[in-house]
């Protein structure tokens, strides 16, 4: 239960320090929130908590082919605040990137890979 506490505050802790990062510098806190910052802290803990090489590498894959339905957002949810508010754009992104992550499960499909 401690160390299931310790992640919990610790990965909190990463997300409030990029938080506030972001309100100083928007330069700053965009560089460290492009980082794989929550990838590193999942693998980190997956490690600590004895997973296996091949588990941790297998997590790391399956990341990968959630890179690219995701990427859109960024360049969708900037264009659309401007336009129709945080709240719209933002769910705008969601619905978006759901959309994207099942298109490209059917299209990784064709090639014999199955993300869900």
């Amino acid at each position: 239960m401690a160390f299931f506490l310790t992640k919990i505050f610790v990965s909190a802790l990463v997300i409030a320090t990029v938080t506030e990062v972001a309100k100083l510098s928007d330069r700053w806190g965009g560089l460290i929130a492009a980082l794989p910052t929550t990838t590193f802290l999942i693998l980190l803990w997956m490690y600590f908590e004895g997973a296996g090489d091949d588990k941790i590498a297998s997590h790391v894959g399956f990341t990968i082919y959630f890179i690219l339905p995701t990427l859109p957002m960024f360049f969708v949810l900037p264009s659309l605040i401007s336009k129709f508010g945080f709240g719209p754009a933002f769910a705008a992104s969601i619905l978006l990137t759901a959309l994207l992550i099942y298109l490209f499960n059917q299209l990784y499909g064709r090639f014999g890979v199955s993300i869900f």
